[in-house]
C-alpha cells in the first residue's frame, strides 16, 4: 500500500474519531480498508497480530484518543540551518 493508501486509513480515523473514541478509547486500532480490523491494549500487540493477518504496509495502527494530538507529531531540534 502506498502512502496514499495509508492516508486514506488516517482520513477514516479522523472522520470517525469521535465515535471510535467512544467505543475504543485508549486502545490501539488496526485500520485496514477504512475499517477497524482489531483493537489492542498495546502498540506491540496490535503490530504483532496485524502482521500475522495482513501484509506489512497495508494497515495503519492508531492509538484511539480524543483530540488532534493523537494523530499529530511535533519535532523540535536545536540545529541551526544556514
Amino acid at each position: 500500500m502506498s502512502n496514499e493508501g495509508l492516508q486514506k486509513e488516517l482520513d477514516f480515523y479522523k472522520a470517525h474519531q469521535k465515535e471510535l473514541v467512544e467505543k475504543y478509547e485508549g486502545k490501539f486500532l488496526v485500520i485496514r480498508n477504512q475499517k477497524v480490523e482489531g483493537e489492542y491494549g498495546s502498540e506491540i500487540d496490535a503490530y504483532t497480530e496485524a502482521q500475522k493477518r495482513f501484509e506489512l504496509g497495508t494497515f495503519l495502527i492508531q492509538q484511539c484518543l480524543p483530540g488532534e494530538n493523537s494523530f499529530t507529531q511535533t519535532f523540535h531540534t536545536r540545529a541551526i540551518f544556514k
